[in-house]
């Protein structure tokens, strides 16, 4: 008989994993709570220690001011195609 494979959303990991990460209840407790595996809770607890570091550095703050040029470029872009295309059907 094959066991159907669950996926947790992001918020729920983070979640469980931050539970998991105050140490008010045994991992095993928090697993029959949530009906995961105890490893599985672990895994996720290491891998939050691991990221926390990196929410606070500058590379995500380049990352962000990144993305806001290429979206403005963007934007830029289709007001630039959208005048052409309305010149373009008016000599049609």
């Amino acid at each position: 008989m094959s066991r159907k494979r669950r996926v947790h959303s992001a918020t729920f990991k983070g979640k469980v994993a931050l539970e998991a990460l105050k140490e008010l209840k045994p991992i095993n407790m928090l697993a029959s709570q949530y009906e995961v595996q105890p490893n599985q809770i672990s895994t996720w607890k290491k891998q939050l220690k691991e990221g926390v570091p990196e929410i606070f550095s500058k590379k995500r703050s380049r990352t962000k001011e990144d993305s806001c040029k290429t979206e403005k470029r963007l934007y830029e872009e289709i007001g630039r195609l959208k005048i052409e295309l309305d010149w373009l059907k008016k000599k049609v």
